[in-house]
């Protein structure tokens, strides 16, 4: 195993990193490669902040060891030059013989579709970004998942010419889009980004969101997400594990490793519920009344009995229209929401285990880490390890 830090005299590697530090995607890898080279370093480290419109630095005089970089207007082929290169994904799927981090649009898509099926949604649309192959791979993904449910994903295609793509043009397309669409629409949006130009062009249309538009977007960009009007879902990615893998990846390679088409994968954690998609797109007033209880309380041991309660039904009949509308029982969607908001503890907070487990309602950390493992398979510590923010 290799031993952390550097031996007396040792020269620390040269490491040029071009990766954007304007959205949250790119700080968080950033953050991911700080901490692996605090632990496994020190690296002398060439970087600039910048935005994906950004050209590659001058660096030829640098005498760099390795680097990790986004595939943005660059100049010449960096591996051309004699040191490894981890590209992070933007325009190509592979980048075979080269390493890649590569973003999980499977899971990214399943994802988006079942947060969507959950509220009971029975339109649904994709708007991305066309010249981007992990835009296109989503929307794929995403329709594939619906389709799966017996529903049809209505796709947004840009215009050809490049000057209607400017926002300027290309919200007057969307917002005509959006009023073609039938009501109410679960709508995913291949990032954040995207799904604020939609909220915009929402309001252009005169549309209502959630109501009418419910928007869902990709990254938890939070400063993109809370000053959106209302503000945004999105999906949370664990970008800083794969920031800290690429650096680790890095490593190798600068000590000798073959490229040899290595991918860091950068998965899907959870979603991030905000205004954008607080609506459940039920009509009938009873299965609508039954979540809406649940949801009420994830924090609390609530029994089918207690669902039944809030609502004007017997049993029988709730059960009956619950999987009819929503394709689950009443007692898996009490262990699904709690199981939701357990995961929402353990990643988006630093609250012990023991604490979780009165937050949510348990009698005690091997009860809440029992009912844990048999809803994921894993534990609550093995989660956390692979998803928590930083």
């Amino acid at each position: 195993m290799k031993k952390s830090g550097k031996a007396l005299g040792e020269k620390s590697p040269s490491v040029l990193l071009f990766v954007e530090t304007s959205r949250e995607f790119g700080r968080g890898l950033l953050y991911g490669i700080a901490r692996y080279s605090r632990l496994h370093g020190p690296w002398r480290v060439y970087r600039r902040s910048a935005g994906l419109d950004s050209e590659l630095p001058e660096w030829r005089d640098l005498r760099i060891d390795g680097a990790i970089v986004r595939d943005v207007k660059m100049i010449g082929n960096l591996a051309a030059w004699g040191f490894p290169v981890i590209f992070a994904q933007h325009n190509k799927e592979s980048y075979a013989p080269f390493p890649a981090i590569i973003t999980d649009s499977a899971a990214i898509g399943t994802m988006a579709a079942e947060h969507f099926l959950d509220r009971g949604f029975e339109h649904f649309a994709y708007c991305g970004l066309d010249e981007f192959i992990w835009s296109r791979l989503r929307a794929r993904h995403f329709s594939e998942r619906v389709a799966q449910a017996g529903r049809h994903v209505n796709v947004y295609e840009q215009p050809r010419a490049q000057a209607k793509r400017v926002w300027k043009s290309e919200q007057n397309f969307i917002a005509e889009w959006l009023l073609s669409l039938p009501k109410p629409v679960a709508l995913m949006c291949c990032n954040d980004d995207r799904a604020l130009q939609v909220a915009e062009a929402c309001k252009l249309a005169d549309l209502y969101v959630p109501d009418q538009v419910a928007i869902l977007g990709v990254d938890n960009d939070v400063l993109i997400c809370d000053l959106a009007d209302p503000p945004i879902s999105s999906i949370a990615l664990d970008t800083e594990t794969a920031g800290h893998e690429a650096a680790k990846l890095l490593d190798q390679l600068m000590s000798g490793e073959q490229m040899a088409g290595q991918e860091i994968p950068v998965h899907p954690t959870h979603i991030v519920t905000r205004m954008s998609t607080d609506i459940l797109a039920v009509s009938d007033r009873d299965v609508g009344a039954a979540v809406r209880f649940i949801r009420r309380n994830p924090n609390h041991m609530i029994q089918v009995d207690d669902v039944v309660q809030a609502t004007s039904v017997s049993r029988r009949v709730l059960e009956k229209r619950f999987k009819a509308i929503l394709r689950r029982s009443v007692y898996q969607e009490i262990r699904r929401v709690r199981v939701g908001y357990i995961i929402q503890l353990l990643v988006g907070s630093n609250m012990s285990i023991t604490e979780i487990a009165v937050k949510a309602g348990f009698d005690g950390v091997e009860h809440v880490s029992r009912y844990f493992r048999k809803e994921t398979g894993v534990s609550l510590r093995e989660y956390r390890k692979r998803h928590a923010s930083r």
